[in-house]
Order: C-alpha cells, then sequence, then structure tokens
C-alpha cells in the first residue's frame, strides 16, 4: 500500500504539470567570459527565501538558476541553529514557499506525515517539522542547489554580473545575469551588539544568533539584553539549562502586541511598496518601533521558572568584565553575573558585508531619497536600503554603478521598501510573484530585439491547406 506521502507527492508532480503553461522556453542562453553558459539567475541563500524564489523563476520558465548556501545542507537558515523557540510564532495556516499550490503547503504534507486529526488538534507548527517541511519542498520543487558555497564579492562583468565565491577553499567566479540575495537577517549588514556588550572578553557574551552552550550555564547567572521574541527563546533556553536569568528592557514596558499581524492582510503584503515614500515611512516607521512582540507561550516558558526576573526601565548604562564575572550598571543599580545574551537584532552597514566591497557605498538609503519630519526621524531606518520596485538596489549617484539594478535583495532589509518580504512567511505568496514578475520583466526587455527578430522568422505552420483546395482569385480571369 502506498504510503500518504507517496501519494501527496504524486499529487504534487501532477499540480506542477497541470499548471506548467505556458511551457515554451523563451530565454536566449548568455556566454560567460571563459566561455560556459552563464546562469540566467544566481540565488544566495537556500532557505526558505531563496527556494521559494527559485521556485518561482521555474513556473516562469526561468531553468537556468542556481541556489548557493554557505551551509552544510540542513543547515540553511535559522531553524535548526539560532532559532530556539519549539514552535513557530506564525498561526499554522498562513502559506508561504508553496505559492499557492495546495499540495504544496504546509499543512498537506503535515496532514500526510501525521494524519487529519493530528493536523486539526496542533495549535502552531513545531520548528523542526517546519525545517523538515522546507527540505520536503526544496526536494519537490527540484531546486538546484549547492551547499557549502560563500559569497564574497559582486561585480560587473559587462552585460553579465561576476559573482565571486569560496567553495572548499578555493575562491572562482560564477557568471550570471541576475542576483538574488537571499540572506536573511544579515542580508544588509550584521548582527549588533552594544560597544559596552562587544567590548567583553568573548567568552563572557554572545549574541543571539550565534552558537551558545546553554549546558555551560547551568548555576550561572544570565543576563539578556533585550525583550523581542528571540531575547525570550534564549531566556527560556538557558532558564531550562538550569541558569538564573535575568531579562533587562529600556522600554517601562514590556512589548505584546505584534504589529505583523495588523499588516497580514492581502492589501498591504501586495501594494505597500506601490504608496509614496512619506505614506510608507510613515507606517513602517510605527511598526518597526513597536518590533516585534511575543506571544504569551513565549512569557510562559520564561516564567514558569523561579529562576527568571524581568527588568523593564532598565537600560544598560555600562557593563565591564571583572574577572570571569560580568559587571552592570542600570539606573536602578549595579550588578553581577556570569554570562551576557544579546538580543539586540540587527543593523544596516554595507561594509560589514564582504558582497557589498564594490558597490556598497552607492547603495543608495532611505536617508538618501527621503527626509521626513523631525517628528519622525529615524537614524536606524533611514540606514535602510532604498530599493526599486523589484527588490533591486537603486544608486545614490546615478551613473557609478548602473549594474546594481541587477542585484535584488530579498531578505530582512527589504523590510522598509516592501514591508515584510523575503524573510516572513506570511509575505512569500505575495511578494516571490513580485520579485520574479521583476526579474523576467528585466530579462525580457534585454532580450527583446532578439525576440523580434526570431519573430519575423517564425513559419512554423499549423495547418495544411492542399494547392487543389484554393481558387487564387488572381489567376481567375472575369
Amino acid at each position: 500500500m502506498t504510503d500518504p506521502l507517496s501519494q501527496l507527492e504524486d499529487e504534487v508532480r501532477r499540480d506542477l504539470a497541470r499548471i506548467a503553461h505556458p511551457r515554451q522556453p523563451w530565454l536566449t542562453p548568455k556566454t560567460a567570459p571563459d566561455g560556459t553558459e552563464a546562469l540566467d539567475v544566481l540565488v544566495v541563500g537556500a532557505g526558505q527565501g531563496g527556494i521559494a524564489t527559485a521556485f518561482g523563476l521555474k513556473r516562469a520558465k526561468v531553468d537556468n538558476v542556481l541556489v548557493i548556501d554557505m551551509a552544510e545542507a540542513g543547515r540553511e537558515g535559522p531553524w535548526r541553529t539560532f532559532a530556539r523557540m519549539p514552535t513557530l510564532r506564525s498561526p499554522k495556516d498562513y502559506t508561504g514557499p508553496d505559492l499557492e499550490v495546495p499540495s504544496l503547503t504546509y499543512e498537506a504534507w503535515h496532514t500526510a506525515r501525521f494524519g487529519a486529526d493530528h493536523w486539526q488538534a496542533l495549535d502552531l507548527i513545531g520548528r523542526e517539522e517546519w525545517a523538515g517541511y522546507l527540505d520536503w519542498v526544496r526536494r519537490m520543487t527540484g531546486a538546484r542547489v549547492r551547499n557549502g558555497v560563500e559569497l564574497i564579492g559582486i561585480d560587473e562583468a559587462g552585460p553579465l554580473l561576476r559573482a565571486t565565491v569560496r567553495e572548499a577553499g578555493a575562491t572562482r567566479d560564477i557568471h550570471t545575469r541576475r542576483i538574488v540575495l537571499a540572506t536573511g537577517q544579515e542580508s544588509g549588514g550584521s548582527w549588533h551588539l552594544p560597544p559596552a556588550v562587544e567590548a567583553l572578553p568573548a567568552h563572557l557574551r554572545a549574541h543571539t544568533c550565534e552558537d551558545i552552550d546553554f549546558a555551560a550555564l547551568e548555576g550561572k547567572t544570565v543576563f539578556v539584553l533585550g525583550a523581542g521574541a528571540s531575547a525570550f527563546d534564549n531566556a527560556a533556553t538557558a532558564l531550562e539549562a538550569g541558569a538564573v536569568v535575568h531579562l533587562f528592557t529600556r522600554r517601562d514596558k514590556v512589548q505584546v502586541i505584534q504589529p505583523y499581524r495588523a499588516i497580514t492582510f492581502a492589501g498591504f503584503m501586495r501594494h505597500l511598496a506601490d504608496l509614496d515614500d512619506a505614506l510608507r515611512w510613515k507606517i513602517m516607521r510605527h511598526v518597526l518601533s513597536l518590533r516585534e512582540g511575543f506571544p504569551q507561550h513565549t512569557y510562559d516558558r520564561c516564567a514558569r521558572h523561579d529562576t527568571f526576573q524581568l527588568h523593564v526601565g532598565a537600560p544598560w548604562l555600562s557593563a565591564r568584565a571583572d574577572g570571569d564575572r560580568v559587571v552592570i550598571e542600570t539606573p536602578r543599580g549595579t550588578m553581577e553575573g556570569d554570562y551576557v545574551i544579546a538580543g539586540t537584532g540587527i543593523d544596516m552597514d554595507y561594509a560589514a558585508r564582504p558582497e557589498f566591497a564594490r558597490f556598497g557605498s552607492n547603495i543608495a538609503s532611505w536617508a538618501d531619497r527621503y527626509q521626513p519630519p523631525v517628528e519622525d526621524a529615524d537614524e536606524r531606518l533611514g540606514r535602510y536600503p532604498y530599493l526599486n520596485d523589484d527588490f533591486s538596489f537603486a544608486e545614490k549617484h546615478p551613473g557609478e554603478t548602473p549594474w546594481i539594478s541587477r542585484v535584488h535583495l530579498f531578505a530582512i532589509a527589504a523590510t522598509m521598501s516592501f514591508g515584510p518580504s523575503g524573510s516572513s512567511i506570511n509575505a512569500m505568496t505575495t511578494a516571490v510573484p513580485r520579485l520574479v514578475s521583476g526579474i523576467t520583466r528585466g530579462l525580457f526587455r534585454e532580450d527583446a530585439p532578439g525576440f523580434y527578430e526570431e519573430l519575423l522568422k517564425y513559419e512554423v505552420p499549423q495547418a495544411v491547406v492542399p494547392e487543389a483546395d484554393v481558387i487564387d482569385h488572381r489567376r481567375v480571369k472575369a
């Protein structure tokens, strides 16, 4: 008897065959400087955004696509690395990398694996199950992926782009027409550590994105800086390992409102980028000033421990090492602990990304393109890149690096321009089609003159009309 998952996979193949119109290949192959065929699109990042992008391109008959990821297979993205929550925070019925193909949804996969009753009883999707589902989507959509490949540079190469990569210790170039950076959280810069925390000895502190030996924290006093969802996740993991945890936020109360729930509707997801800059700025400034709130179960995971204390209105005025101890000062006094975990997010810093070395100084930011009223000013948000309508980079100084319009940013750094997009499950079914449409628009425009010449030569008949059945009135005398 065929198992339910195999049956589902057969259904996926049938569905993808049914919606494959139009099937005709349409891109003109391009030759790289070394004589090989250049890629049409190089996707950097094989997490959920990168795999969904490759799938969207495949449905648009852009087949010459390669996805690379510096991680080993199965370790792409956060789900098996620094994500430390037991379940996703999104409702279970959100769709994402399936791109609206019902048989590819998480619900279809989960039901095939665990049964319809299990799905009905499910509250939230398990993090490990989501990671397994993404592995399955990658396999079913046929993405061509190379793991262990790190992007270290992007430059122009005539009509092509040159991506310099490092693989197995060796450096080589990949030539392509377009590049999509689906590089997740740190896509436009780096994980942020406050200077005082960064100055601490490395063995006394970590960012939430890092590998942390939580078992070694048993019996220790841990200070967690920040009160976002990931800060609480790390606090809970430390508590479960047997640590005493103090979590600090400079705010007078913790953020429990999740603004992304308010903007998860079709109009916003599809058309935020179509609004004028002033309204886009106002909306996203409000959303991002709230940051990402945590749900009840995330707080309860910490609060069930007697060894947890939450400190509000407690910014760190200083932090220093005293031997193997950490001493912090807040407006409420001085405290000593053994370890610091910083849940302080990311910052836009192109100089921190080696792939931006050639053109980072010419990426237009929001501060370059829009000056908000004084009451709406936000220097941090002004550093976000100001992207074109196809997620591509815009130039700060037009004409210096025009080729960067062929580099598309589909990750967290696109948030100011597009709202939730490449890094958000709930946005994929709207964001991926927009990205793909922008890429194919550019490719078609470049190839259009050649298409016209081919059109003039097109002489494939679809019917045969015998000469004997034709009365040629030009040859009949009146």
